[in-house]
């Protein structure tokens, strides 16, 4: 068990690798193509449809071929397209690998978080997502390492589509591992796979769906615009609120860390209480009319709250709402997450550039509450599963 727990843990850094490459690399990237900036949005919309689509199809996935198999080749499919990108003349080449791209970081990610929800106790998935963070963060740096020494994007993408490789290739070599601990969900699970409307009518499904949606939305929000806000709202010059919107990740990765020891004491239910109220705290810190240091502090304080939500409601499923069903619970929690990720940042665009830009603490409070509202009318109706 311990063996395969080291090959997840090192799946998780994997799976967060490429999640924050497009956003390094696209200064350098889109003067070589000839298009707009804009046409990032472009990309990372493609890689979020693909994402969502295969979360959809991960219970039927899973269910067919096993957490392990799915894991394996949907590290290998990414790898392959981080590759792709690297081999790209032409900025349709990128669309086109755009959607390998997201199918496999969709399946590898709904496949593993239910695994270990069913299989690990709470402390690893706050750990697990811990390494994500980690993953996200070594992303630019190799990126970076890559252009100031001098080498193009190109080889930027090169190094994490081999470092993918190496790992999807300790993968297929663990499958044994992973067939010793088959889920209830697993490759040849007798019983068929739901269907969305069979999903969404399981008592408090649609509840955490929309409180998935929220959090993944605020937590998305939060990262793209805080730098923005405190430039044109608290007027802070651009180099000190890139370090400041930093923080707020760094929040998320240590508070992560710190998550997985406070589990050994508090329910996954206390944990997202907590982290709610963390996040509360740091929104009022951003409304105070203090000056940067109370946007300081209100950024490393709604990074911390973030820590423990995320993991511990993708733990608690199997607990809410039946080991049989969690698979396709997630599948369906990852899509809300990646629907949040993708729509609600640029809705926040509309009302800065429409509005004002001041109302980004009042957005994510008004994202908060909707959060906390769903997530507790949610648990009186899967007590009797928990």
């Amino acid at each position: 068990m311990f063996q395969l727990l080291l090959i997840i843990y090192l799946a998780f850094i994997s799976l967060g690798l490429p999640d924050s490459l497009l956003g390094s690399a696209w200064p350098s990237m889109y003067p070589q193509f000839g298009v707009p900036v804009s046409y990032a949005g472009l990309l990372s919309m493609i890689i979020a449809a693909g994402t969502i689509v295969s979360s959809l199809q991960s219970d039927r996935m899973t269910r067919r071929f096993g957490a392990g198999k799915i894991t394996a080749v949907s590290v290998f499919m990414t790898a392959a397209a981080l590759f792709g990108f690297s081999v790209s003349h032409s900025f349709w080449a990128l669309c086109l690998w755009a959607i390998p791209y997201g199918l496999g970081a969709g399946s590898v990610d709904v496949a593993l978080n239910n695994y270990v929800a069913l299989h690990f106790a709470s402390r690893h998935m706050s750990w697990l997502h811990c390494m994500w963070g980690i993953g996200a963060t070594l992303g630019p740096v190799i990126m970076g390492a890559a252009l100031s020494g001098g080498q193009p994007w190109n080889t930027g993408y090169r190094i994490i589509a081999g470092l993918q490789i190496l790992l999807s290739i300790a993968l297929f070599l663990s499958l044994p591992l992973w067939k010793k601990e088959q889920s209830p969900a697993g490759a040849g699970s007798s019983a068929p796979p739901l269907t969305l409307l069979q999903i969404i009518r399981i008592p408090g499904a649609k509840e955490i769906f929309i409180a998935f949606f929220c959090y993944c939305a605020l937590e998305s929000t939060a990262g793209l615009w805080a730098s923005s806000y405190l430039v044109l709202h608290k007027g802070l010059p651009t180099q000190t609120a890139a370090g400041f919107a930093g923080l707020f990740y760094i929040g998320i990765t240590a508070g992560r860390a710190l998550s997985g020891f406070l589990t050994f004491r508090f329910t996954d239910t206390q944990m997202i209480r907590m982290g709610q109220g963390g996040i509360l705290l740091g929104i009022l810190c951003l409304l105070l009319p203090l000056g940067a240091a109370s946007a300081l502090v209100g950024l490393v304080l709604v990074g911390l709250g973030c820590a423990p939500v995320y993991p511990s409601i993708i733990h608690s499923t199997p607990a809410h709402f039946g080991a049989d069903r969690s698979q396709a619970m997630i599948g369906v929690q990852m899509a809300s997450a990646y629907l949040g990720t993708c729509l609600m940042p640029p809705a926040f665009g509309l009302i800065a550039n429409h509005i004002s830009i001041a109302l980004f603490p009042v957005f994510l409070l008004a994202v908060l509450v909707l959060m906390v509202v769903m997530h507790e009318r949610m648990l009186p109706k899967t007590a009797h599963a928990a």
